[in-house]
């Protein structure tokens, strides 16, 4: 059952040729997160309603979003392709209402800590006896078991907790967080692959399934290379700055004019930037020819090819070096990355015609699909814009909803 049919037109022929049309998403979520894996499936078609909470009473404080306020970029970048309801949760006729939403809806998506959504009546139990079809996604900062299942997570806790902090920076320096939320991003892709995986599943079975991750999950999955050299080697990884911590020479090199990343870490590579530089003589040093010799000789390695670098500009060595297959590029502040003729050529920077905001550019879905445009669809809501009308798609008249209203339900 999709609710779509209360959409205008254009709207539905927008969304009729994207992989997601029709499926009905409730989006229960806050901060960064959770709102990053709905909207993967928001800008891929899906009919995403957003469950806000209702205006507080008068003299009440307002609430406010980690993210910040409404119409700023953050924002407008999260919840882009959506519908928006108020509904207060805690109250019996607000749940009663999100209920019958969930009985037309393929996916719910939550990032509350573990036992909000079950005081809240919820949960995957409550939720699958209304709908045995729903694909319920959760995410927290620990995990859904365990001692701290109630911890309040964030971003920058979990990448201490996951080893991410131990080995980022300067050796010495002392630990250093990375600087995007890659903890809340990284959990958020992948609560949305695994609620893709079980949508797949519902396919065969008819049954929808509880699937969940957390901060800390993800982050631990993100060390990788340096986990399983622990697990399998008892190797503690530490901080390598910006040079790559197996893989040499691999770093960040002065120029005339600034700095760019060159990465010659194998033996044939290095044989190249050791042609590409004018100081082929390297190659014949015995000690340099294998991986496990430059990597004791690192710090002499890099100081010798920053010697080169360091008289030439940033785009004589980027030109040169690729042209020799070494792989080689500028590093940019973020306003030179949207300057840069390919992010330009990827469309990265989508435009959007907003009511309140005017003519804007919001950052593009990195996912490609041959025929298929990645335009946004629908700019942000404003709060709780299609309470009405998602009222009205499940049976409220006007009379009802405005006395809904009243009581701070909606």
């Amino acid at each position: 059952m999709s609710m779509s049919d209360q959409t205008g037109s254009t709207q539905a022929h927008a969304s009729e040729a994207l992989p997601l049309a029709g499926l009905v998403v409730l989006d229960v979520t806050h901060a960064r997160a959770g709102p990053t894996c709905v909207r993967h499936l928001a800008d891929w078609g899906a009919e995403v309603i957003r469950v806000e909470s209702p205006p507080p009473p008068p003299g009440s404080p307002a609430s406010e979003d980690v993210v910040g306020n409404h119409h700023g970029s953050d924002y407008q970048n999260l919840h882009r392709n959506k519908r928006s309801i108020r509904l207060n949760l805690k109250d019996p006729e607000g749940h009663a209402i999100f209920m019958k939403l969930v009985a037309g809806a393929d996916v719910i998506i939550e990032n509350m800590r573990a036992s909000v959504k079950d005081r809240l009546k919820i949960a995957w139990d409550d939720v699958r006896k209304v709908n045995p079809r729903i694909v319920y996604g959760s995410l927290s900062g620990f995990g859904q078991d365990g001692p701290y299942r109630e911890r309040a997570g964030v971003d920058q806790i979990a990448q201490g907790m996951g080893g991410l902090m131990s080995v980022t920076g300067a050796p010495g320096a002392g630990p250093m967080r990375v600087g995007i939320a890659i903890a809340d991003l990284t959990s958020g892709n992948l609560l949305a692959l695994a609620v893709m995986m079980a949508l797949h599943e519902r396919e065969r079975t008819g049954l929808g399934r509880w699937v969940h991750t957390s901060l800390l999950e993800s982050q631990i999955f993100m060390l990788d290379f340096q986990a399983s050299r622990w697990l399998m080697a008892g190797e503690v990884a530490e901080q390598a700055g910006n040079d790559h911590p197996m893989g040499i020479p691999t770093g960040v090199f002065p120029t005339a004019d600034g700095h760019i990343n060159i990465a010659a870490s194998s033996s044939r590579m290095w044989e190249r930037l050791c042609d590409a530089i004018g100081r082929s003589q390297w190659k014949a040093i015995e000690k340099w020819q294998s991986q496990k010799g430059r990597s004791i000789d690192r710090a002499q390695i890099n100081a010798s090819i920053g010697e080169v670098t360091r008289h030439q500009s940033s785009n004589h060595w980027i030109e040169s070096l690729n042209a020799a297959g070494i792989p080689c590029g500028p590093i940019y502040s973020v306003d030179q990355v949207f300057a840069d003729p390919q992010v330009k050529s990827l469309g990265q920077a989508v435009p959007l015609a907003h009511p309140t905001l005017g003519n804007i550019e919001l950052v593009a879905s990195p996912i490609n699909m041959e025929g298929v445009s990645k335009a946004i669809r629908l700019p942000t809501p404003e709060l709780g814009e299609h309470t009405d009308e998602l009222l009205a798609s499940i049976g409220y008249d006007a009379a009802q909803i405005a006395a809904l209203r009243a009581r701070f339900v909606v």
